[in-house]
């Protein structure tokens, strides 16, 4: 067999990466129906496909929505929800995609789900999925596909490299879905009432890169690649240690939440504190809002949210905004005294009567009140870490 190496490109439906190569096949154990391919497509890309998916095209999608028993118009919402691309009736289907229809429409019909339920399942992990997909092609595959040795083509390599990662990664990915689930439902089973469940209580915190925009005018493509990794990088690994929960990162920002005041507050402070000691890295600002918060397909929504992402716009450069809510929730925990007249005068008694003072981790500045487009007036509080006392 020889290999010709002319590029690469993609699939424009996003399910597998096509690279573009010229390849002469003389491959008997090649069985594939002439019917389900397109003569104008790569011939790798073919292979990788059917490596990926572990089974060959048979289906158009009208044949798929009959085998799996399921309308063509319900079979069009499930796979346009999960982010595949429209293919008219080419047979591109194949046992696999039956399967997930049969599994969906089987969870409807035995009452489990309810079809708007259903199609907002497969939606959230077609939106999952597809960014960890485009993420291991782009950064991983393309890394480890680099011809190892002289006179090799990336072609050459690339099948075999997928051939073996392949079930590593599945395994993988199903071990830390399985973790996630299992946090996810040990907060659910914790919650106060069905309606918390749904409508809970939770520090939001938005930390966003000042001047970002000018920085895009400045630094080449790559550069801000590499700066936008590692600010979420760094961001999420900060977030996970702390026991917080990385809602969603938007390039120059990143969202969270926590289930209590402390937790937010030390993960925006050490935000602040890395990216400082940090010369590559630009100013950071954070903003926290304490209250109820909706959450839908793991993202968070609500007027909470809404005033967090206010407080980040109006923050100093590397400092920390939070509202009045999440202000008290740390006093009322005794992370944070009320003012340092009431931390001194509790220290006192505490001498008086021979025990230890309180210790507090965070100190509390009011700061002038303002009123905030669509939100009213609102009194930020200036978050700093309380220095030790004696």
């Amino acid at each position: 067999m020889t290999v010709d190496d002319t590029g690469s490109g993609r699939d424009p439906d996003g399910r597998v990466d096509a690279l573009s190569a010229s390849i002469e096949r003389g491959d008997p154990d090649d069985r594939r129906d002439p019917d389900a391919t397109d003569p104008g497509e790569d011939p790798l890309a073919l292979r990788l496909e059917q490596l990926i998916l572990g089974a060959e095209r048979r289906y158009t999608p009208f044949q798929a929505a009959r085998s799996a028993g399921v309308s063509m118009e319900l079979a069009s919402r499930f796979w346009r929800a999960m982010g595949f691309a429209d293919i008219g009736q080419a047979k591109a289907l194949t046992e696999a995609d039956v399967l997930a229809l049969r599994r969906l429409a089987g969870l409807v019909e035995a009452g489990l789900l309810s079809e708007a339920m259903a199609v907002q399942v497969a939606r959230s992990t077609g939106q999952t999925t597809a960014r960890l997909a485009e993420w291991q092609i782009d950064s991983f595959l393309e890394g480890l596909t680099e011809p190892p040795e002289p006179g090799m083509t990336r072609t050459e390599v690339t099948y075999p490299i997928i051939e073996l990662l392949l079930p590593e990664l599945e395994e993988f990915l199903v071990y830390v879905w399985r973790r996630q689930l299992a946090a996810s439902a040990g907060r659910v089973v914790q919650a106060a009432d069905d309606e918390e469940m749904v409508d809970r209580r939770l520090a939001v915190g938005f930390a966003d890169l000042v001047g970002f925009t000018r920085l895009t005018r400045r630094m080449e493509e790559e550069e801000l690649g590499e700066l936008v990794e590692a600010f979420e990088t760094t961001a999420a690994d900060l977030v996970a240690a702390h026991g917080g929960r990385l809602v969603k990162t938007l390039g120059d920002e990143v969202l969270y939440s926590a289930d209590d005041a402390g937790v937010a507050a030390e993960i925006a402070l050490r935000l602040i504190e890395t990216m400082a000691n940090d010369e590559t890295m630009p100013e950071l600002r954070v903003g926290i809002a304490f209250g109820t918060v909706t959450t839908r397909m793991g993202d968070v929504f609500g007027t909470t949210v809404n005033l967090a992402s206010r407080l980040t716009s109006i923050a100093p450069r590397d400092a920390v905004l939070v509202d009045s809510a999440f202000a008290e929730d740390l006093i009322r925990t005794g992370d944070a005294p009320a003012s340092e007249a009431e931390a001194a005068e509790a220290a006192a008694a505490a001498e008086k009567e021979g025990e230890e003072p309180p210790t507090y981790r965070f100190a509390l500045q009011p700061m002038w009140q303002r009123p905030v487009r669509g939100l009213g007036v609102v009194e930020p509080w200036l978050l700093t870490r309380r220095a030790p006392s004696g």
